[in-house]
């Protein structure tokens, strides 16, 4: 049988912040991200939680570098939003796992979670797509998780 996986690529400095409380509005939401582009900063993940009570949760990643940038064109949002909360969490880095087998085969998504809590490695952030999966861990935990994928995934 073939590997689901057949290519793991990393990308460091990675900070994630987590807006809480954001009105769940596609306009409001827009105009966060649309300010954000405005400054020159790229965005990478970008994971939103379900509406509760009017209200989500949105969390992305960009790069360390970006982060005070980022920091002043979301400050221009507190006036708007009064329960906003920013929570920062910064040295990670991004483990993506690409392949065209996730399409045909079930479980690659579970057994890739798997190996990274018997490794003990906590997860940041997910997002994936039919043929990828990206993990948002510590920086500390690069080494160990990328070795588990490598040798399960035999890449």
């Amino acid at each position: 049988m073939n590997s689901p996986i057949s290519q793991i690529t990393t990308e460091e400095n990675v900070t994630l912040i987590t807006l809480d409380n954001i009105p769940a509005n596609t306009q409001d939401i827009a105009r966060i991200f649309s300010a954000i582009g405005k400054s020159g900063v790229n965005i990478d993940m970008i994971s939103q939680t379900s509406p509760y009570k009017g209200s989500v949760n949105i969390s992305f990643s960009l790069q360390d570098e970006d982060l005070f940038t980022v920091l002043k064109t979301l400050k221009s949002f507190k006036a708007d939003y009064e329960d906003l909360r920013i929570d920062i969490n910064s040295n990670n880095v991004k483990i993506s796992l690409f392949g065209e087998g996730m399409k045909t085969t079930p479980g690659t998504a579970a057994k890739t979670m798997e190996l990274l809590a018997q490794n003990d490695i906590d997860i940041q952030l997910i997002t994936t797509s039919e043929v990828d999966i990206s993990y948002l861990i510590s920086a500390a935990d690069k080494d160990k998780a990328v070795k588990c994928f490598k040798e399960y995934f035999n890449i």
